[in-house]
């Protein structure tokens, strides 16, 4: 096995400080002493093959989050499945579900929350190049901020960079995704069951697909974390030699 350089064994030893509480407290006083020691280093800044190195670590852990993620969200019950990231109803329309639950008017509730999951996990898929591109821009000041940030820096970096992108990219995607799984004729039928109700709201007034565009790209970052936190915990989610080199050595 290639053997790990310093720089990257300091970086993740900073990264899993704040994940195993008390028991790792002293890790950020090592991660101090040993970029200090780092040798050859000119007022203990490292270089930039030890930069590039980082860089590369961050990237190969955050390119697999993307690609977990999108590959768990972008199938079926992908997110109706999963309680963590199901789309509910959006909190404007919460008085339409009580009211339409109360009238017995449950089925129509529950086609549209449906069709709102499933246009979410037919967007996903085409998501994968957007969020990746954002880690490919990733630089050495971007890598350096990480590397010296909060204990989830890199994937806030990654929402950072390329989440008002994907919004607006996937929107149309959403848009189509929305039509083809029937979402707006479901939300409509909410209405049309709301009975003298129903002429007090406008459902032009909502906009489900901007909601779901939304909830479609929270979803993806929420995994995204959960696989971050996974590769730094578990050795079986190391599936390649570098993260193996770079997480490997706690």
């Amino acid at each position: 096995m290639k053997k790990i350089t310093s720089a990257v064994f300091i970086l993740h030893l900073g990264l899993l400080s704040g994940i195993f509480g008390d028991a790792m407290a002293d890790w950020r006083n090592l991660l101090k002493e040993q970029l200090e020691a780092l040798p050859g280093k000119k007022d203990s800044q490292p270089s930039t093959s030890d930069h590039q190195d980082i860089v590369a670590g961050l990237k190969e852990a955050l390119d697999k989050g993307a690609e977990y993620a999108v590959g768990h969200l972008g199938r079926k019950d992908g997110f109706w499945g999963n309680t963590n990231v199901k789309i509910s109803m959006p909190e404007n329309l919460v008085k339409v579900e009580k009211t339409l639950r109360k009238l017995g008017q449950d089925k129509y509730v529950d086609d549209f929350l449906l069709t709102m999951n499933r246009a979410a996990e037919s967007a996903v898929p085409f998501t994968l190049d957007i969020v990746k591109k954002s880690v490919k821009d990733m630089d050495v000041v971007e890598a350096k901020k990480i590397l010296e940030g909060p204990d989830d820096a890199a994937t806030r970096y990654l929402r950072r960079s390329g989440g008002d992108d994907m919004t607006r990219k996937i929107s149309p995607i959403v848009e189509q995704a929305t039509a083809r799984a029937g979402v707006t004729s479901h939300y409509k039928k909410l209405f049309s069951h709301l009975g003298t109700l129903g002429n007090y709201m406008d459902p032009d007034d909502y906009d489900v697909d901007r909601y779901v565009t939304q909830k479609t790209v929270d979803g993806i970052f929420h995994l995204i974390a959960e696989e971050e936190k996974k590769i730094r915990r578990d050795p079986v989610a190391r599936t390649t030699d570098l993260l193996k080199q770079v997480f490997g050595h706690r």
